[in-house]
């Protein structure tokens, strides 16, 4: 007897389809749409990172009740909850940048506006 697929698995499923499909679509938007949208993935309380960072975090707890019930191995559960800090430690990183990204796209006056000037793309990073 084969059992139907659990609706988690399948929600899982359909997520990774659109999340594939808003790939897709990124890349043929003009420069502002695309800072919109990345912005809204990036959002930390809203966005698709955020709320992938907790999923990773919840299966972290998960596997390691498993772990302690000798079901999984031990370095599943580490390996998942050291990806789960690094997902919380990018979020940090580009909370610094939030009001930017939300800004960018954004309609502005045109009475004052000014054209973009390049920048060097050299970066500091903290750690």
């Amino acid at each position: 007897m084969t059992y139907p697929t659990p609706y988690a698995v399948r929600l899982a499923d359909e997520i990774t389809r659109q999340l594939g499909q808003l790939s897709n679509d990124l890349h043929r938007l003009p420069a502002d749409q695309a800072m919109q949208v990345t912005a809204r993935i990036l959002d930390p309380d809203n966005g698709v990172l955020g709320a992938f960072t907790q999923l990773v975090g919840t299966g972290s707890r998960i596997a390691k009740d498993q772990a302690e019930r000798g079901s999984l191995p031990a370095e599943v559960w580490l390996a998942l909850g050291r990806t789960a800090n690094e997902l919380n430690d990018i979020g940090l990183d580009l909370d610094d940048h939030t009001d930017i990204l939300a800004q960018f796209g954004a309609p502005t006056s045109t009475a004052t506006a000014k054209p973009p000037a390049p920048a060097p793309l050299v970066a500091r990073r903290r750690r």
